[in-house]
């Protein structure tokens, strides 16, 4: 692909019932980026840009986030996975190649399990397993206090996002990065933002990830406090075949703390899967 098709980015919106709006470049392959609760599809702009001259990578709102619509009553992991399924189907790919970090890792893996056919792989970006409930009770209510309560005594996304965003980056995160953070949890929707969150901590899913088989990297940020190494060698240990790899110098959000080294790692992993395309 030139760089000028790689460059024109699209924008739709899928579906109904909640529509999920994605931005995505390029062709080829389909490339799917998933975020994490905080988050949105442009989150990922970075990686679009470079994945974009090997693959169809698309970027995903999850229902309730970004431009995709709200929705009625509560939801679950499996229910965001099956709307990366719609997504998947959408496009006309038999398989995809699922990025996905944090929540969005969950997501992944639980599309693995759910939808094995269309992973073509996987890579888990400062996540959790899937497969329990990783968080102590302690941790569990730290969570809940830190994100959840104070909305539900009537802050807003604003009011919390700066001290969220200070306990999710590095210790040498640039102040551009803490500002765009920092505006993408100020622009959550708080009804929807809530019932994630009840589902990322409820959610518990009692599936086998020794069933997963597509090739999987496993990514973590050096200083991620959120889910720290532990919780990437569990991931390791889990899965069959899957490599971890640490981003030095990176909290919680690698792909936007250290974007170069995170996609120089997905790159090494991705490309030799990838058909890429020539003039």
């Amino acid at each position: 692909m030139n760089e000028a098709g790689a460059s024109v980015v699209k924008t739709e919106r899928i579906g109904s019932h909640p529509a999920i709006a994605v931005r995505w470049r390029g062709s080829g392959e389909l490339l799917v980026f998933l975020h994490g609760i905080g988050g949105n599809k442009s989150n990922w702009d970075r990686q679009l840009a470079r994945f974009g001259a090997h693959a169809q990578a698309v970027a995903v709102d999850f229902r309730g986030y970004g431009e995709s619509d709200d929705y009625e009553g509560p939801t679950g992991i499996s229910q965001f996975a099956d709307d990366v399924a719609r997504v998947i189907r959408h496009f006309g790919a038999a398989r995809a190649h699922v990025v996905g970090l944090s929540l969005g890792g969950r997501v992944a893996q639980r599309l693995a399990l759910l939808h094995p056919d269309l992973v073509a792989s996987l890579a888990l970006v400062d996540a959790r397993s899937d497969a329990r409930d990783t968080r102590t009770p302690a941790e569990r209510e730290a969570f809940l206090g830190a994100r959840s309560k104070p909305l539900q005594s009537g802050k807003t996304p604003s009011d919390i996002a700066p001290a969220v965003v200070k306990s999710l980056v590095g210790p040498n995160a640039s102040p551009a990065v803490v500002a765009e953070l920092t505006q993408s949890i100020a622009s959550l929707r708080t009804d929807s933002y809530l019932k994630t969150i009840e589902a990322n901590v409820c959610d518990d899913f009692a599936g086998d990830l020794g069933q997963i088989r597509a090739p999987t990297l496993v990514l973590v940020g050096e200083h991620d406090t959120t889910t720290p190494l532990r919780h990437s060698q569990e991931l390791v240990g889990l899965i069959p075949g899957a490599r971890l790899q640490v981003i030095a110098d990176a909290g919680h959000l690698t792909n936007i703390e250290q974007p170069e080294a995170f996609n120089a790692c997905l790159a090494e992993f991705l490309l030799p899967q990838l058909h890429r395309r020539t003039e």
